[in-house]
C-alpha cells in the first residue's frame, strides 16, 4: 500500500506542471508554454478544453492562430473563453494575423453572437461590413444600425431591415444616426404606401372577382361577351400580383362564363342547324310535290297516256311518298303544304283509278276492234268509264276513232284522208318496233274500212298501205322464220320442266311463267296444231303438280289480305277516336310495329294489292298527322315549361323553394313525351340550361349561406374569447356585459353542429361566470359603501345614546354628498329622535333586520327566530311576484333601513352588531343565488 502511495506521488512530482491537479498550477504553467513547439502547442491544445475557466482562458491567451479555434468553436459553441479569444485575434485587439487573413475566415463565419461582436469591435470598417454580411437576425442588425460606431456599417445594417416592424423600432431607436433614422421612416413609409396600394389591388381584384362570379351566374343576354372581356382586360391591367386563391377563383369565373357563352353558342347552333334542317326539309317536300304536280299537269295536257308515263308517275309518287314519310318522322310539314300533298296524292289516286279500271277491260276494247263490232265497242268504252279531262290511251284513240268510222260508215259515209292518214302513221310506227300482233289487228281494220275505196283523193293512202302490208308480210314470214326453231325449243323446255321432279315449287313456278311468257310472245308466228298441243299438254301436267301448292299459296296471300285489312281496321279505330293525352312515343311504336306487321303478312292477292296498299297509305298518313300533332302540342308544353323556368330564373323568391319548383317541372317534362326529333334536343338544352342556372345558384348561395354560417360562427368565437379573457372590475362593467350578449343575440341562430352546440354551452357558462362576479362585487360595493357610511352610523348611535340618556334628541349634521334613498334614511334617524319608538318596537325592527341579513348569508337563525325568519320568506316570494331583487338591491335596502332604525340602545347595538359585521362579510365570499 505504501508503495502505491509513493509510486502515485512520484508520478506527481515526475509529471509536467500543465497536467498537475491544481489548476492555479496549470494557468501559471500554460503562462510558460510557448506556441511555437509542437509539443507545447499540443499541450495549450489540450489546456484550452481544460474543465477550468481559467486554465481555458489562460491556454487561449497564448494560441494566436484562429483557424484552429473555429474549428473548435464548431464542435463546441458553448465555450465563451473560446469566442472571447476568437474576437481578439478577428477583431485585430490581439496577434497579428493580417486584415487579408481574417477576411476570409469572417467570410465563413457562422455564428451569430461572434460575428455580432466583430461587427461591433472590428479594427477595420471592411472587416465589420464582412461580418455584418453574415448576419441575418433582424434584431442584431438594427443594434448594429443604432449602436454601431461605423456610420457606413450603421447604414448597411439599415439597409438590411426591411420588415415593418423592424423599421418601426429602426425609426424610435435609431438617436446616434439621424440618417438611419429618417432612411428607415421613409422605407416605413414607403412599404406602408406599399401595402396600402397592394390592399388597394387586392379590393379590386376581390371587387373582378365577384363581378366576375356574379357574371358566371348570370343568364346569357347580348352584351355577356362583351362585359367579360371587359373584366378580364381590368384584370390583366392590374399591376400588383393575385394570390393563388384568387386565380384559382377567377380561373374557375372564367371557366363557367366561358361554359355559358359556349352553351349559348351551341344551342344558337343547334337551333340555326334546326331551322335549316327544317326549311331543307320543306324545300325538298315542297320540291317532290311541285315535281309530282308537274307530272301530273303534263300527263293530263299529253295527246295520249301509255304505259311508260304510268310507270314513271307510279315511281315517281313512291318515291314522293317514301321521302315525305321519312322527312315527317324528322319535322311535321305545315298545314299548306300537307293539303298540297293530299291534294296531289288525291290525283294521282283519280288517275291511277282510270288506269287500273282500264287494264280489265283492254282485251274486250281489241276484240272489238278486231270484229269491227260497234255495238261491242261502244259498250266496252262506256264500261271503261275513261275521265273525260284525262287524254286517251293510244288504245283508247284507235277505239274511239273505229267507233266514230263505224258510225260514218253505218250513215253511208267513207272515211276521211286525214283519219286514214293517222291510223297509217299508227301502223307504220308499230311495224317498225316490231310489234306484229297490234300492227297485224290494225292493218285488219284498216283493210275492212279501206275496201270498196277508191278515187284520187284515197289513192296515196291505199298506196301506202299496200307497202305496209308488205311490210307486214315480211315480219310475219320473218318471225314464222324466227318462232319455228324458238317454239320447238320452248316445247322441249317445257317438257324437260314438266319432268323435273327435283326443283321446289316455287322455282317451279317460276320457271313455268317464263316459258309461257316467251311462248305468248312468239304470236302466231310459225304456230302448228301439233306444237301448240305438246307445249299446252306440258304446261297442264306443271299446272296439275303446282295445283296444292297455289292453293296454299292462294290461301296464304288471302289470310295476309285479312291480316292487313284487321290491322287497317285497328289503326282506323284508333285514328276515329284518338287520345288527346296519347304519348308520341307510343304511337311512333305502334306505327313502327304496324310498318312491320305489314310486310310480314306478304304476299297478298294482285287484285287487292293495289287497294289495300293505297288504304294502309293513308291510313299511316293519318296516324303521322296525329304523331305530329300530339308532338307540337308537347312542343308548345314543353315552351310554357321553359317559360316558367325562365321566370324562375328571374324571380325573387327564396332559391330552396325555385329549385324545387324546378325539379317539379322537370318531373312534368318526363311525363310529358318527346317533341318532334329536331325540336326535342333544342328544348331539351335550353330547358336544361335553365335549370343548370337554378341549381347553381342555389350552390352558390348554401355556400354563401356556408361562409356567413362560418364567418358567424368565428365572430362567436372570438365573442367568446374575448369575454373569456375579460374579468369585470366594478358592478358598472354589467353594461359591457349587456353588449356581449346583445352581439351574441345578433349572431343567433348559430348554424347546427358540435362545434355550435360546444360554443353554447362555452358561452352559457362564461355569461354565468360573468354575472356571478357582477353580482359579488355588486355586494361589495354595497358592503364597502356601508363601511364608509359608519362615522355616520357611529355619530347617530352617539346622538341615539345621549337621547335615551338625557332626552334631549340631537341632530347629527349631514356628513356630505351621499345617495338619495341614504339621505332619506339619515333623516330618518334623526326624526325618529325627535318621535322616538318604543325599545320593544327597534329591537324587534333591529332583529329582523338581522334575521333578514342571516337569510340572505345564508346562515342559520336560533329556534326563537325560525317564525320570524319564515315569515321574512313568504314576504320575499310575494314581493318577488312583480319584480325580482338582485341582492344587492336587498342588501342596500336592509342597510337604508337599519341607518333609519333608531334610537337605538348600546345596550341593544353591542348585543347586534358583531353578528351584523358577520353576516356582512359573509355576504362577501357568498356566490349569488
Amino acid at each position: 500500500m505504501s508503495g502505491w502511495i509513493a509510486s502515485g506521488w512520484l508520478r506527481r512530482w515526475l509529471a509536467p506542471r500543465w497536467q498537475h491537479p491544481d489548476p492555479e498550477i496549470r494557468r501559471q504553467a500554460a503562462f510558460k508554454l510557448a506556441p511555437g513547439k509542437p509539443t507545447d502547442q499540443r499541450a495549450l491544445e489540450r489546456l484550452a478544453g481544460d474543465r477550468d475557466a481559467g486554465v481555458r482562458q489562460a491556454a487561449l491567451s497564448r494560441l494566436t492562430d484562429p483557424r484552429p479555434l473555429l474549428a473548435w468553436l464548431d464542435t463546441d459553441s458553448n465555450t465563451p473563453e473560446l469566442r472571447r479569444r476568437l474576437g481578439e485575434l478577428l477583431c485585430g485587439r490581439d496577434g497579428d494575423l493580417p486584415l487579408t487573413e481574417r477576411l476570409p475566415l469572417v467570410a465563413d463565419l457562422d455564428d451569430a453572437e461572434l460575428l455580432e461582436t466583430l461587427a461591433f469591435e472590428g479594427d477595420n470598417q471592411q472587416l465589420r461590413l464582412a461580418a455584418l454580411a453574415r448576419l441575418d437576425d433582424e434584431s442584431r442588425l438594427i443594434r448594429q444600425a443604432c449602436d454601431n460606431g461605423i456610420a457606413g456599417v450603421r447604414r448597411a445594417a439599415a439597409e438590411r431591415v426591411t420588415s415593418e416592424a423592424g423599421l418601426t423600432r429602426l425609426a424610435r431607436e435609431a438617436k446616434r444616426d439621424k440618417q438611419v433614422a429618417r432612411r428607415a421612416r421613409k422605407a416605413l413609409a414607403a412599404r406602408r404606401a406599399d401595402a396600402a396600394q397592394a390592399r388597394q389591388a387586392q379590393a379590386e381584384r376581390e371587387r373582378l372577382l365577384h363581378a366576375l362570379e356574379q357574371q358566371a351566374q348570370a343568364p346569357w343576354e347580348p352584351l355577356y361577351a362583351g362585359r367579360l372581356r371587359h373584366l378580364q382586360r381590368e384584370w390583366e391591367s392590374l399591376q400588383a400580383p393575385s394570390t393563388p386563391a384568387q386565380e384559382s377563383r377567377y380561373q374557375e369565373a372564367c371557366l363557367r362564363c366561358r361554359k355559358t357563352l359556349s352553351d349559348h353558342e351551341a344551342h344558337h347552333q343547334a337551333h340555326r342547324a334546326a331551322s335549316q334542317r327544317q326549311a331543307d326539309a320543306d324545300q325538298t317536300r315542297q320540291e317532290l310535290v311541285e315535281a309530282l304536280e308537274e307530272s301530273l299537269t303534263a300527263l293530263q295536257c299529253s295527246e295520249l297516256i301509255t304505259a311508260q308515263d304510268i310507270d314513271s308517275l307510279r315511281s315517281q309518287k313512291h318515291l314522293l311518298a317514301s321521302r315525305w314519310q321519312a322527312l315527317s318522322d324528322q319535322h311535321a310539314p305545315d298545314a299548306t303544304l300537307r293539303q298540297r300533298y293530299d291534294q296531289v296524292l288525291a290525283g294521282y289516286d283519280a288517275i291511277s283509278q282510270a288506269w287500273e279500271g282500264l287494264q280489265p277491260r283492254a282485251e274486250a276494247l281489241e276484240q272489238a276492234l278486231a270484229t269491227r263490232d260497234a255495238a261491242a265497242l261502244a259498250r266496252a268504252l262506256d264500261d271503261c268509264d275513261w275521265p273525260e279531262r284525262l287524254p286517251p290511251t293510244p288504245l283508247l284513240k284507235r277505239a274511239r276513232a273505229a267507233l266514230t268510222q263505224a258510225e260514218e260508215t253505218q250513215a253511208g259515209q267513207r272515211p276521211s284522208v286525214a283519219w286514214l292518214d293517222e291510223e297509217l302513221d299508227e301502223l307504220q310506227q308499230l311495224l317498225e318496233r316490231g310489234a306484229f300482233k297490234g300492227a297485224s289487228r290494225l292493218h285488219q281494220s284498216l283493210r275492212q274500212h279501206l275496201d270498196g275505196v277508191s278515187g284520187e283523193a284515197y289513192a296515196a293512202s291505199l298506196a301506202r298501205f299496200r307497202r305496209l302490208a308488205a311490210k307486214l308480210a315480211e315480219l310475219r314470214d320473218w318471225r314464222g322464220f324466227v318462232a319455228g326453231p324458238k317454239r320447238d325449243q320452248l316445247c322441249q323446255a317445257i317438257e324437260a320442266l314438266a319432268d323435273d321432279t327435283q326443283l321446289g315449287d316455287r322455282e317451279l313456278d317460276h320457271q313455268h311463267r317464263r316459258l309461257i311468257k316467251e311462248w305468248k310472245e312468239l304470236g302466231s308466228a310459225a304456230a302448228t296444231r301439233e306444237l301448240a298441243e305438246r307445249f299446252r299438254g306440258a304446261s297442264d301436267r306443271i299446272h296439275a303438280r303446282l295445283g296444292p301448292w297455289k292453293a296454299a299459296r292462294q290461301a296464304e296471300r288471302q289470310r295476309n289480305l285479312e291480316a292487313r285489312e284487321a290491322l287497317c281496321e285497328q289503326l282506323e279505330a284508333l285514328l276515329a277516336h284518338p287520345d288527346p293525352a296519347a304519348d308520341p312515343d307510343a304511337l311512333r311504336e305502334i306505327r313502327d310495329r304496324a310498318r312491320e306487321q305489314w310486310l310480314q303478312h306478304s304476299p297478298v292477292p294482285r287484285e287487292q294489292a293495289e287497294r289495300v296498299g293505297r288504304r294502309f297509305g293513308r291510313i299511316r298518313h293519318e296516324l303521322q298527322g296525329l304523331i305530329d300533332h300530339r308532338a307540337q302540342e308537347i312542343a308548345s308544353a314543353k315552351r310554357e315549361l321553359i317559360e316558367s323556368a325562365r321566370r324562375l330564373l328571374g324571380d325573387g323568391a327564396p332559391i330552396d323553394r325555385r329549385t324545387a319548383e324546378a325539379k317539379r317541372l322537370q318531373q312534368r317534362w318526363r311525363a310529358l313525351g318527346r317533341a318532334p326529333k329536331g325540336e326535342e334536343q333544342m328544348l331539351w338544352r335550353e330547358f336544361r340550361g335553365l335549370c343548370d342556372q337554378l341549381f347553381a345558384h342555389r350552390e352558390a348561395e348554401r355556400d354563401d349561406r356556408a361562409r356567413r354560417s362560418q364567418a358567424r360562427l368565428e365572430t362567436m368565437q372570438a365573442l367568446i374569447d374575448r369575454l373569456d379573457a375579460w374579468q369585470p372590475q366594478t358592478s358598472d362593467d354589467a353594461a359591457t356585459l349587456d353588449q356581449a350578449i346583445a352581439e351574441a343575440e345578433a349572431l343567433a341562430p348559430l348554424p347546427s353542429g358540435r362545434r355550435s352546440e360546444g360554443m353554447r354551452r362555452r358561452w352559457s357558462g362564461i355569461v354565468r361566470a360573468r354575472r356571478e362576479r357582477l353580482l359579488r362585487l355588486a355586494v361589495s360595493e354595497e358592503v364597502a359603501r356601508w363601511q364608509a357610511l359608519r362615522p355616520l352610523l357611529e355619530a347617530h348611535l352617539t346622538a341615539d345614546a345621549e337621547a335615551l340618556g338625557s332626552g334631549s334628541p340631537t341632530e347629527v349634521p349631514d356628513p356630505g354628498p351621499m345617495e338619495g334613498d341614504m339621505h332619506r334614511a339619515h333623516e330618518r334617524r334623526n326624526a325618529a329622535r325627535r318621535h322616538p319608538a318604543t325599545p320593544q318596537d327597534v329591537e324587534e325592527q333591529l332583529i329582523r333586520l338581522r334575521v333578514h341579513l342571516a337569510l340572505l348569508a345564508g346562515e342559520p337563525v336560533g329556534q326563537q327566530d325560525e317564525p320570524l325568519r319564515l315569515a321574512i320568506q313568504v314576504e320575499r316570494l310575494n314581493e318577488g311576484l312583480g319584480r325580482e331583487l338582485s341582492r344587492a338591491e336587498e342588501i342596500h335596502g336592509l342597510l337604508r333601513e337599519l341607518l333609519a332604525t333608531g334610537p337605538v340602545p348600546a345596550a341593544l347595538w353591542e348585543r347586534e352588531v358583531q353578528e351584523l359585521d358577520s353576516l356582512l362579510a359573509r355576504l362577501l365570499h357568498l356566490p349569488p343565488p
